[in-house]
Formats: C-alpha cells, structure tokens, sequence
C-alpha cells in the first residue's frame, strides 16, 4: 500500500533534506553527462538524454524549493559534503556539450553571417594591414641593423677602454697579480660554496615534493593518456554523428516501408474497429452518436485507443459493453469532480499546513511515465526509476550482433508503426466522419452543421499558414536589420569555466553563528549555471522546470557580470540582444517604434532561440529621478514596455532577460522587483577567490609562477579589489619588454601593487549599500522576517526557561 509522506516540521531537518537530494541528483547529473558523452548506440542516447533533461529539471525544482524554504538564493552545504565525503568540485553543475555540438553547423553558419553583416554595416571593422613600399622597408631594415652594430660596437670599445685603464692603474701603481695559487683556492672556495648550494636547494625540493607540499616537475604537461584520450574523444564524436544520421534516414525510410507494407491492412483494421463500435453504440443507445472531431482527438478520444481484439470481446459480451460505454462519460465526469473536489481540499489544506509547518514538495513533472502516479513521495529517487524504466527495454534485448553499436531497426519498426497508425488514423477519421453522416442521414435523418464548421476551420488554417510562411521569409532580414541597428551583437566566446572562483568553506559555520556569510564567486558561478544555462540549452528543461524570464546581475564594477552574460551566450549558443539605455537611444523613436523594435526583438529571439536579451546599466530604466546629463538619451524609453514583454514570453520560449546594474539603489525598487524576479548579488571575490586568481590571470596572461612571487601575498594586499582591479593590473606589468626579462628576472609580488594601487577598491560603504538595497528586496525582506520570526521564537523559549528558573529561586529564599 501507499506509504503516507509526513511533514517535516523543523527547518533545519527540512533544508538537509533538500540540500543532501539536490547533492545526490547533481552527481547522478554529473555521471549521466558523461556517459551521455560516451555511448554511440543512437536509440540509448535518446532514452539517456531523457532522463538526463529529467534530472536537470528536478536539480531546478529542488533549488527552487531551497530558495522558497530558506528564502535566500545562496546556500551552503559544506557540513552536508563533509557527512557524505565529497568534495566541492563535486557539485559543480556541468554543463552538458550537447547544448552547442548538436547545433554546432547552424551556429557557425549564424555567426558567419553576423560577422559579415557587421563588416558590411561598417559596425565592424577588420584590422587595417598597413601597406608598405619595397624602399620604406628596407629603409626601416637598414636603420635597425645599424642601430644594432652600433650597440655592439660601443660595448666592445668600452671592453678594450675598461681593459686599458686597468693596465694603467697596475702599472702607475707597480702592484704584480695575486699568487696563482691563493686564485685557485679562492674560485675552489666559490665554486664548491655555489655547487653545495645547489645541491641543498635540491633535496629541499625533492623531499616538499615527496611529501606532497609541491608539485612534480611535469606536473602541468598533458601525459600520453591524455592525449590519447582527446583523440579517441574526436573518433568517438564522428561514430556518433554517423551513427546519428544512419538513424535519421532510417526513420525515414522504415516508415516508407511501413506506410506501404502495412498501410492497407492498418487502415482496413481501424476502419473495420470504428464501425463496429458505432453499430454497437446503435443498439444500446437507439441511435449514431456524434463523431467526434479532430481538435478532440478523433476516434482515439471516443474508443480509448482499443485494439480489434478488445471490441470483439466487447461484442461477445454486450451487457459488458453496456455498462462500460453508456455511463462512460457520467463516470468520467463524476472521476474529474472528485479529482476537482480533491485538490481544492488539497490546496486549502496546503495552505493550513503551510501557515503551520515546513513541508517537502510532493510532485514532479520530471518522472518517468510509468512511476507518475505511482508515488508522491519525494524522496523517493527518480532518476533511479527513470533508469530501471528504461533498463527494462534493454536488459533482455540480445545485442550480440550489434557490436558496432548501431541502430536497432525492431525498436524503431516499433515506434514508427505507433506514428503511421496515429497519420492513418487521421485520414480514417475523415473518411468514417462522412460515413457516420450519411448514416445518420439516412438511417437516424439528422442533419449536422459540421461541414461549414470544418471549411472555416480549413480556411483560418490556411491563412495562419500564410501568415507563418511570410514570418519565416522575413526572420533572415528581421535578422539582418536588427544588426545592423546595432542591437544584435556579437557574443564574446567567453565559457562559464573562466569565471575562477573557489568555493565557499564557512558558509553553514557562520549561518549557525547567526551571521549572514558573503556568497563566494564559485556560489554565483552555480546560480548562473542553473537559472541562465541549464534551461536555455533545453527545450524541455525550460517548459517544464520553474520559469525564470528575467534575471538581474547586481554587484560594484569590475565583478565579471557583463562576462557572466556573455558565457551564458557562449554555452547555449544563443543570440545576444543589447537593449541597454545608452544602445537605443535615438533608434526607433516614438512609442509605435518602441513597440515595433520590441516586436521586432521578440519575433527573432523567439524564432532563432535560444537568445539573451541583455539590459546594461539596468538601474536606468527605472530611475527615481533622471539625471539632467541623461535626459537626451531617455533612459526610461522601456520602463513600461518591459512587463508586457515578459508577458509576451511563455515556457516554450527559450529567451532569457539579463539585466545588469553597478548601482541598483538608484532604481526605483517596487517596479525594478517586479521585471527582475531573480536576483543576484555578486560580490567582491574573497581571500581563496583571489588567490585562485592572481595564479588564474597570471598564467592566462603569458607570466611564469616562481618561488620568488609570493601569491598569498598578493591575495591579501588586494583585498577590496575586483577581477577587473586585478587583471588591469597584470596586464600593465606583462608587457612584451618584461616577457622577454622573465627567465633572468622572474616575477615578485612588488611588482603589481604600484599598478593595482592606481584603481579604486570596493570601499566597505559601498558594499554595506549593496547589502542595504539587497535587504529591501522582496527575497531580501523575506529572508529578515524569517530570521526575525526565529530570533522571536527563541527568545519566547528562553523567557520560558528564565521565569521557571526565577519561580524555583524565589521559593528557595523563602524557604
């Protein structure tokens, strides 16, 4: 029997049950990406693909019931990591390659395109080559060669002028060289000196090596196996897209054969089953029921999808079929008013509940068929039955032919004999819909209006056709304009991987000491990841997981939030809008240009998705007063335009709103909430995100890390600084001229503080008005009240405690 799911009333118990089953869908995540990646056999790919688009989903509803539960959008599992000995990297949502290989052609034709579109507009310029004359260049030869034996000359004069005043001095002075031998001691005394040196520093290296304090010297070199795998990597991607094209013909082509060898008898069975039927509902009824039409499902509506073998039975048995097909529809109708009943008594109770205690979630929309229905219990493991689900089919199937992993030609016989009964049945229905008429006309002499009714239709059909085959013939200069504009751009190729950030350890440790920990880089990295990537790379992700339309990057300058924006382009592979304040100003003037450049932007994100429309400086658009510099651009053109915009988006549409702000309290709040739902609130990186990347930015940048560049100091004296501080200031110190200087002289921590000290930190004011705003937003209330609810809750336990205590104390002075 079913097993009742008890409501969790403690908060705590409540979260760490969440956190410990988000932990575990992320790894079952991370290990169905990967064998997703490995398998060739196209038909496993599909069922894996399924159930890994499942877990992604449930990943996206458990977070949303982490943030509903916690009210914050950062959480903390590192006591939870510890129980189940895993480590951060754990965790870290992947992101899967399929989202770009299986659109890979179409993207580079796109970005082609654009790229020759923004030449074309002079919007993009390629690099000027300087053309130079024969004579010019060797004008410029001769002048550097001679420059340079000019050095060498000096140099050398310079020798022999040093050389000559030393043999002056020694002869004004009459002094004779030192003794040959005391020389010879003196460079023995050298030479043994610097070799024990070396020597010394030597056993100092290996024995830091041996005990793991240093990395082996070809540490950082791609081993053998490595390489190795790579190539079998790209081998194992052709197979697949072989095998992915051999599949696709043969659907094709099995369904052809299909529609010729089993058509006729198809359609004969069906038509034979329909007619059956509506002689035996006749004789019960006393006269043809109505055909139902093709909006209703057709014949499968009426008969449930029976095979011929159920309506002879049904046929042998007529009271049987008496009572099941006359109060077919009463019961159906009874079923879904106690299934109506049932939940509004459910919800009211939620509701009860939901006032009293903390409750987990009860359902999915990201099981598999067969377990819906079957259980509520949450935690009960999906994936795993998805799994078992799809085991079941390959488990007992004999594959020992198949050992290059091929199509499987019974299973798609299977699946497309479904299609073309579900097509046959279509023309069946039309042909069995004239059949009944003239029946009824003729035997029962009723008369129908469903001829005119259905020549309308046709023609609304056609003409929504017309409209969508003129949609699709102007998307492509829809496209081009918008470009043009400027507002299509080009995404930089920027992946999620580069935003380096390390992992917050203290998160539950100051939580449970009452102090609200800041979120670290590798935090905000996941919340990119789930709310920005996972749904844009999924259709089926996106329709079914908690919708996210718009989602708003708060932080100081200089955080990496433009770059966030630009990675969630390059993983998805999606079209990047700017529709910044300073972007549109002066294009598409008037309110009818507004919305037709709205229009505009939503017809090619919608038709070309994934895309990202990007709102920069986001603050802008919701102004409490507008500065008089800025009242020329109009920075509040879209204040009003934006929510019907985000009405305009459904949950099929893959188009993501990313708005960007370095001072969101200049924003009027109530409005600026209402279009960004999702907020995130990116700080400034701390000690273990600087560290991670100073070495990050210095290695990306062409330096060489030694022993002389103290790294932790570096991450300490920037304190207060962003990314942004931090690579301008590496970017001054690498020149060419101190790339060339490196081996003789390698680089020391001094070195960058001059340039870094140059720019501006994020100053403790500015950050506590980050925490200040952040604290009046609706997440950010909730989470106060909740907290203050809790203080509340204990100080009334303690006051409990405290009168107790003082009662017994005052009997014992009376005493």
């Amino acid at each position: 029997g079913e097993r009742e799911v008890k409501p969790i009333k403690d908060h705590v118990t409540a979260f760490k049950a969440l956190a410990t089953s988000y932990i575990k869908y992320v790894q079952v995540f991370r290990n169905l990406d990967t064998a997703y990646e490995q398998i060739v056999h196209p038909q496993k790919r599909l069922a894996i693909r399924q159930v890994l688009e499942g877990v992604m989903g449930r990943i996206l509803e458990l977070k949303n019931d982490m943030v509903t539960l916690e009210n914050s959008e950062y959480h903390y599992f590192d006591d939870i990591l510890q129980d189940l000995k895993l480590l951060p990297e754990h965790i870290e949502i992947p992101i899967p390659k399929y989202f770009i290989k299986e659109n890979l052609k179409v993207l580079q034709e796109r970005e082609k395109l654009l790229a020759q579109i923004l030449v074309n507009a002079g919007l993009e310029t390629q690099k000027p080559v300087k053309t130079m004359d024969f004579e010019e260049a060797i004008k410029i030869i001769q002048v550097a060669e001679r420059a340079r034996q000019g050095r060498l000359r000096a140099t050398f004069m310079k020798q022999i002028y040093l050389e000559e005043k030393r043999e002056r001095q020694a002869k004004l002075q009459g002094k004779t060289g030192p003794n040959p031998d005391d020389a010879a001691t003196y460079i023995q005394k050298i030479w043994r000196g610097y070799n024990q040196c070396k020597k010394t520093e030597k056993t100092g290296e290996e024995e830091m090596i041996f005990l793991g304090m240093c990395p082996p010297p070809n540490f950082q070199t791609t081993s053998t196996s490595m390489l190795r795998a790579r190539e079998v990597n790209i081998l194992r991607g052709e197979v697949q897209e072989r095998h992915e094209e051999d599949y696709r013909k043969a659907l094709v082509h099995t369904k052809d054969r299909l529609k010729q060898t089993e058509g006729v008898d198809i359609k004969e069975t069906l038509q034979d089953q329909i007619r059956q039927c509506f002689i035996e509902c006749r004789n019960i009824v006393g006269k043809f029921p109505d055909y139902p039409t093709e909006e209703a499902g057709g014949s499968t509506a009426a008969f449930s999808q029976k095979t011929p073998e159920q309506v002879d039975e049904e046929l042998t048995a007529k009271e049987e079929a008496a009572l099941q097909k006359k109060p077919k529809k009463e019961k159906e109708k009874e079923k879904e008013k106690g299934k109506g009943k049932g939940k509004g008594k459910g919800k009211e109770k939620k509701k009860e509940e939901q006032k009293i205690e903390k409750k987990l979630p009860e359902t999915t929309y990201f099981l598999p068929p067969e377990t819906v229905g079957e259980t509520n219990d949450f935690c009960n493991f999906s994936p795993l039955l998805s799994i078992a689900w799809i085991t079941a089919i390959w488990n007992n199937r004999d594959e020992g032919w198949n050992f290059l992993q091929e199509r499987d030609p019974e299973l798609i016989k299977q699946e497309k004999r479904e299609e073309v009964e579900k097509e046959l049945r279509v023309q069946v229905d039309e042909m069995m819909r004239q059949e009944v008429r003239t029946l009824k006309l003729v035997v029962d002499k009723e008369q129908s209006d469903e001829q005119k009714k259905g020549k309308k239709s046709e023609k609304v059909r056609a003409a929504s056709c017309k409209v969508k085959l003129l949609s699709s013939l102007t998307i492509d200069s829809l496209y081009k304009e918008l470009a043009e504009r400027g507002l299509l751009i080009k995404a930089k190729t920027v992946n999620l991987s580069d935003y380096v950030g390390e992992y917050s350890y203290l998160g539950t440790a100051l939580r449970q000491a009452d102090v609200e920990p800041m979120p670290s880089l590798s935090d905000v990295r996941q919340l990119i990841a789930l709310y920005g990537i996972l749904p844009l790379g999924s259709q089926a992700v996106h329709e079914k997981a908690p919708l996210v339309k718009a989602m708003l990057l708060a932080g100081p300058a200089g955080v990496g939030k433009k770059m966030l924006v630009h990675a969630i382009c390059t993983e998805t592979g999606a079209n990047l809008f700017n529709l910044s304040a300073s972007n549109i100003a002066g294009k598409y003037p008037g309110s009818s240009g507004l919305q037709m450049m709205l229009h505009l932007v939503y017809k090619v994100a919608k038709q070309l998705q994934p895309s990202v429309v990007w709102i920069g400086d986001a603050e802008k658009t919701f102004y409490k007063k507008v500065p008089k510099a800025e009242k020329e651009i109009d920075p509040k053109r879209l204040k009003r335009i934006l929510p019907t915009f985000l009405k305009l988006l459904k949950a099929e549409d893959r188009v993501l709103l990313v708005g960007t702000t370095r001072r969101p309290f200049d924003a009027d709040l109530r409005p600026f909430c209402k279009v960004y739902q999702k907020i995130i609130l990116i700080p400034r990186p701390d000690y273990a995100s600087r560290f991670v990347l100073w070495k990050h930015i210095i290695l990306q940048n062409g330096g060489v890390i030694t022993k002389t560049l103290n790294i932790s100091c570096l991450a300490k004296l920037s304190d207060g600084f962003t990314q942004g501080n931090i690579f301008q200031a590496v970017q001054t110190v690498l020149s060419e001229r101190r790339m060339l200087q490196m081996t003789k002289k390698p680089l020391r921590a001094v070195e960058f503080m001059t340039s870094l000290a140059r720019q501006d930190p994020v100053y403790k004011e500015e950050e506590e008005t980050f925490k200040a705003w952040y604290a009046k937003t609706p997440l950010g209330k909730a989470r106060i009240e909740a907290l203050a609810e809790k203080e509340e809750a204990e100080k009334g336990r303690g006051k409990g405690k405290a009168k107790g205590k003082k009662k017994e104390g005052s009997k014992e002075k009376k005493k």
